[in-house]
Parts: C-alpha cells; structure tokens; sequence
C-alpha cells in the first residue's frame, strides 16, 4: 500500500486524464460573465467527478481562500459567492492566466493528480483487514464499509448511545450478535505535528467515550485502533499511539496489519 507513482512519470497520464477537465472549463470561462458565474455554471454539471475536478481548477484560479468540500455543495453555492465573491479574482484576469498556460497545463495536471488516488489506502487497509478477519474469524461478522461508503454511527449499533454524532469504521459481532469490539481505522502515508496530536486525542476521547458506555452498560466490547502507514515513524506518533492502550489494556488494543495474526485473537475478542 505504501507504492506510490514516480515524477515526472505520471505526467503523461495525468495529461491525458485531466486535459478534458481544461478544455471544459475553458468553454465556461470563455462564456462567463463573471468569476461568481463562472462557479455558479460549473455547479449545474450533474456529472460528479468532472464538476469536482472543475471545481479544484477554479479554486486554483478564482478563489484559494475556499474549499472544494465547500464549493461542492450545491445549495452553498450563493453564501459562498456573498460570503467569498468579493476575494474571488476578477473573470477577465482569470480568462488572461488560464490563457497564458498550455493546453494541458502540465503543472495544473500534475497538482489534480495528487487528489486522485487520495483515501485509496485508506480504502485498502480497510480491505485487507476485513479479508484478514474474516478468514481468521469465520464465526464472527464485521461490519462496516469495506472501502469507500458511509461510517457506522454509534448510535445504530447501540440505540441508547449517548453520543449521536459519533462514527466508527467496523463493528465486530459474535454468532449471538453481541458487539464484541468497535474499530476505527486509518492510514497514516504523512503525518505529524498538530495533525498528530489531533488524531490522538481524537482517538482518546472515542474510547474513553466508549468504554465509560461499555461499563455502564456491563458489556465487554473492546476498542480496536487500526492504523498502518510511513506515517506511523513520524517522531513520536507511534508512541502517542501506544499510549492508547494504558487506557485499558483488556479493553483497548493499537493494530497493524503486521501484527494482526499475533494481537488479535480470540481470547482477547472474548475476555
């Protein structure tokens, strides 16, 4: 999973894949009377991937200070053109940029290249370890997406959950459908610093969260942090992870998928 593509090698590829992308939204350039026009006729597109792609091009040229998660909503698009639209570069100096690149911009398809396989190996990692249990595990279920799709909430799993806001990425149940452990899973290709300690104590929270639920409730569901990636190396993020488990060791458990066939084992679902 840690393979990644080469430089300058992708370039062709990325040419060939995004230079429709350009061509589109150099039509629409042309025949927008404005930069806020200009956003307003790419959100019309039905077609997902492309508006999306259109969209990271004009927040390239239009509008840094926004995000696509932002642009992408349909329906925000006028708060984002009242909120936004007087930092939004003028039309005409965009259609004067745009035209002054080549046509594919090697350098413009080089950056959407790199959104391209973005959450992929977090989608693998998921993969893996779902294959992964359930050869091991036979008897028991996982559920959850096994790569792209939405987060299982707390709250459906257990139906006087007191957190409704909160997302796992597995659950695991016995034959009974007793919920044996709660999992969330990541992976880590570059990471540190803030985004570092964010991830942590995000974790920390989750299980104290939870396992205060669990007793409550006298169950014995377990917590399973899944994560793999370079990442992991980065100064001292394996150990803020580790950390993790002085929670409750019989209740909370750090994995990879190098060490799945030694940690997690049976005894341990079911203690």
């Amino acid at each position: 999973m840690a393979n990644g593509a080469f430089y300058p090698d992708i370039l062709e590829q990325a040419c060939e894949l995004y230079k429709p992308v350009l061509v589109y939204f150099s039509q629409i350039l042309k025949s927008s009377a404005s930069s806020e026009m200009l956003l307003v006729e790419i959100s019309k597109l039905t077609q997902t991937w492309m508006r999306i792609q259109l969209l990271r091009v004009f927040r390239k040229y239009v509008s840094p200070n926004t995000s696509v998660e932002m642009l992408k909503a349909k329906n925000k698009i006028q708060m984002v053109c009242d909120t936004f639209g007087k930092d939004f570069r003028p039309i005409n100096v965009v259609q004067r940029k745009f035209n002054q690149r080549p046509l594919p911009d090697e350098a413009l398809c080089a950056v959407l290249w790199e959104y391209k396989d973005r959450g992929q190996k977090g989608y693998s990692l998921t993969e893996t370890f779902f294959d992964m249990f359930q050869s091991k595990f036979p008897e028991y279920s996982i559920e959850g997406p096994k790569r792209a799709g939405a987060d299982v909430q707390l709250k459906d799993v257990f139906q006087d959950y007191p957190n409704p806001s909160r997302p796992v990425d597995f659950v695991i149940r016995n034959k009974n459908n007793e919920v044996l452990a709660i999992g969330l899973a990541r992976y880590d290709s570059d990471r540190g610093g803030a985004q570092e300690d964010d991830r942590t104590g995000g974790y920390n929270n989750c299980a104290k969260e939870i396992l205060s639920y669990v007793a409550k409730k006298n169950l014995k569901t377990k917590v399973i942090f899944l994560n793999d990636g370079p990442g992991l190396l980065l100064g001292s993020m394996w150990d803020d992870y580790s950390k993790l488990e002085k929670i409750d060791q019989t209740k909370v458990m750090v994995l990879t998928l190098r060490m799945f066939s030694e940690r997690l084992t049976k005894k341990w679902l079911n203690s």
